[in-house]
């Protein structure tokens, strides 16, 4: 979705025409598989997610991700919500853990898709609080949203856009965000960190990355095309509407973020039982 919403800025900087072909599943490792086995002359590029950081500890890959693929650069930031039933008259993080710990049930969290960020955030939020927690999935946000208001569970941990209707027409309380920083979206909402929890922290991300084998200069281009096309006024404002951020970077930052999240996803997943391997 990011990358079409910046495709025309993309188009005009590269001269060229962006042509967008989903391949969906599996953590991005069909659209992966693709890409490698394209011509390495830098046509032929592929998003990466913080799912792809995931990715690795869910699945036995036929590739190394961090040798295989070259990063050009990111492309849209963004973080998830906590929300809650209103009628529940929980209105921050601190409210929510006291309620969780006096509750001979503790907290019920709704999120979709087992091993989705989603999924894996809650893990870390039980972790970070210390608290008993039943973790269950949905299948679609829908579904996660008619548990809420269903009351079937306590908390939903899911991304803006996916709740942004439901959040406006005040359905749901958000009462944090996950990021590093409040959303320009929500700027009331304290983040989880300011909330009592000052380790949590969950930031999603999209990036362009292409073969390892394109030369430098290919990538030097691309990279520029892509941080001028993040700091186009209009397609910040398009990302924004959706509690996005857009922000470029260089090859190396986001290389490092990916490294990175691939070592903390993998240490929850190993705490919640869900890598293939210790």
């Amino acid at each position: 979705m990011t990358l079409r919403l910046a495709g025309e800025a993309l188009n005009a900087n590269l001269g060229q025409p962006l042509i967008v072909e989903n391949r969906p599943g599996a953590g991005g490792v069909a659209a992966t598989s693709t890409m490698l086995n394209a011509n390495a002359d830098g046509y032929t590029l592929i998003v990466l997610t913080n799912g792809t950081a995931i990715a690795e500890s869910q699945f036995k890959l036929d590739y190394d991700v961090q040798s295989a693929l070259r990063p050009v650069s990111a492309l849209a930031w963004f973080d998830l919500i906590l929300l809650v039933n209103p009628a529940s008259h929980v209105d921050s993080v601190s409210a929510l853990l006291e309620r969780a710990r006096n509750s001979p049930r503790g907290l019920r969290i709704a999120t979709i898709n087992p091993g989705s960020t989603q999924h894996l955030s809650a893990e870390l939020f039980k972790e970070e609080a210390g608290i008993d927690a039943t973790i269950i999935s949905y299948r679609t946000t829908p579904d996660v949203l008619g548990a809420l208001l269903r009351n079937e569970v306590d908390l939903v941990i899911d991304a803006y856009t996916a709740l942004k209707g439901a959040i406006d027409g005040g359905q749901v309380r958000p009462i944090a965000v996950t990021g590093s920083k409040r959303n320009v979206v929500l700027p009331q909402v304290p983040t989880v960190a300011e909330s009592g929890l000052p380790d949590y922290v969950v930031e999603g991300w999209n990036a362009l990355y292409t073969n390892a084998k394109v030369p430098d200069a290919v990538v030097a281009r691309l990279n520029a095309a892509v941080v001028a096309a993040a700091d186009d006024a209009r397609i910040k404002q398009r990302f924004q509407e959706l509690g996005v951020e857009a922000r470029g970077s260089t090859p190396e930052e986001i290389q490092q973020r990916f490294i990175a999240d691939i070592a903390k996803w993998h240490a929850v997943m190993v705490e919640a039982g869900l890598a293939i391997s210790p």
